[in-house]
C-alpha cells in the first residue's frame, strides 16, 4: 500500500506540473522554483512534514521537498543559533543535496556535450 500512495502522490505532483508545463508559458526552471517555493511555504506552514510522513517517497522525491528541506533546516538553525542559524541552518540540511546535484551535474557535462 505504501508503494502505491507513494505512486499516486507523485504522479499527481508530476500530472499538475506537466498541465501547468502545457496550458501556460512557463519554462521548466520557473515551474521547479514554484514546487520549491510550494515546499518551502507547506513546510513553513506544518502541512509538508504529514505529507511526507503519509506518502514517503511520494513526497520526498520531488523538488518540492526540496524546499521542505530548506525551510525545516532554517527554523532548527534558527532555534539552535539565532540569527546566524538562519543562515547555517538551511544549507547544512541541504548539504548532501547540493553536493549531489554538483557532481552528478558535472558528470553529466562530462558525458553528454551540448549541441550549440
Amino acid at each position: 500500500m505504501n508503494y502505491l500512495l507513494a505512486f499516486l502522490f507523485g504522479g499527481v505532483i508530476c500530472a499538475i506540473g506537466q498541465v501547468i508545463l502545457d496550458k501556460s508559458k512557463l519554462t521548466q526552471a520557473d515551474l521547479m522554483v514554484i514546487l520549491v517555493i510550494f515546499g518551502s511555504l507547506a513546510s513553513a506552514l506544518g502541512l509538508y512534514k504529514p505529507l511526507v510522513d503519509m506518502f514517503g517517497a511520494g513526497a520526498s522525491a520531488p523538488v518540492s521537498n526540496f524546499g521542505h528541506v530548506l525551510t525545516q533546516g532554517v527554523i532548527e538553525g534558527y532555534q539552535e543559533n539565532g540569527f546566524f542559524g538562519v543562515l547555517q541552518g538551511g544549507m547544512a540540511k541541504a548539504a548532501a543535496v547540493l553536493g549531489a546535484s554538483i557532481i552528478f551535474g558535472f558528470f553529466a557535462g562530462l558525458l553528454f556535450r551540448p549541441k550549440g
